[in-house]
């Protein structure tokens, strides 16, 4: 297992002590990792439950959506409390959605996995943080049909900013993705609305676009909003076969949340997208007649 440390006469002296301890120790660095990714992504659930109905993040505590009674410290272990309990509240032993553990065992996953992509980099945490975020956006929009602007908006400053100052990005390259991203989704609905009358596209997926062009640039907007747009329409035609393979007689659901796929694409391109392109490009070149 090898971890990148870039330019270590920039990095702090917690990077550094960071990067000693994995040298000394990358099984258990990762761990710990995974173990604060866990504890992040128990926030994550809370964020995702009480933002959609207007309610403080912070209070009360953690309490059973049922019952109310809160729960305490022992019960609320990420990962571990859900299956110690057996998926059940402890006082009034109702389901604990399963989405709950969902999304704290891929909180737990994505730190690990961003360090060993980008090396132990401010780099590697804004786009973690980043991650993490869209996971909230992605839950919410897929369960409720909303992107909160109480996320996006704050959400596409704060990474614009930490893009810029943390990340050594360029000022164009920030800003460009901002407008690029917001203004081509824009347009697309803009088109859309005078074609059919109706909205295709809501605000929040747009304001989303620019979070997300703020950490991916110019480049990464317009991919990732092309790699969401075909994975939309795949899943729309999987559900109009599904329709038809069931045999139901009820009308096929009109609309399909885009956030999830613009937060899917856009974690892609910062993964793959840059090898996607070059593929894409050379493979283009090539011909039709090669």
């Amino acid at each position: 297992m090898q971890i990148i440390v870039k330019e270590p006469e920039k990095q702090t002296m917690t990077i550094k002590n960071m990067a000693i301890f994995y040298h000394h120790s990358p099984y258990i660095f990762m761990c710990c990792l995974s173990v604060l990714g866990a504890i992040a992504g128990s926030f994550l659930h809370v964020c995702i439950v009480r933002i959609p109905k207007g309610m403080s993040v912070v209070s009360p505590g953690s309490h059973c959506p049922v019952c109310k009674k809160p729960i305490p410290f022992y019960y609320n272990i990420p990962i571990v409390s859900y299956f110690m309990l057996g998926g059940r509240c402890h006082h009034c032993k109702q389901p604990i959605s399963a989405g709950h553990v969902a999304v704290e065992i891929l909180s737990a996953c994505l730190p690990p996995v961003f360090v060993l992509r980008f090396g132990l980099t401010f780099e590697a945490v804004i786009y973690c943080l980043f991650a993490f975020v869209l996971i909230v956006v992605s839950c919410i929009d897929g369960k409720y049909g909303i992107i909160p602007d109480r996320i996006s908006i704050p959400g596409a400053i704060v990474f614009s900013l930490a893009n810029i100052f943390m990340v050594n990005a360029d000022f164009f390259f920030v800003a460009g993705g901002v407008i690029t991203g917001s203004g081509s989704l824009f347009l697309i609905s803009l088109v859309y609305y005078l074609i059919r009358k109706q909205i295709g596209i809501g605000g929040g997926d747009i304001k989303l676009m620019a979070m997300i062009g703020g950490v991916t640039g110019a480049q990464g907007a317009l991919f990732s909003i092309f790699i969401a747009s075909l994975s939309g329409c795949l899943a729309g035609i999987l559900m109009i076969l599904r329709h038809i393979i069931m045999k139901r007689k009820t009308e096929i659901m009109q609309q399909i949340p885009f956030g999830p796929f613009l937060s899917f694409s856009a974690l892609l391109y910062l993964f793959y997208g840059e090898k996607m392109i070059h593929w894409y490009i050379s493979f283009s070149m090539l011909g039709p007649d090669t």
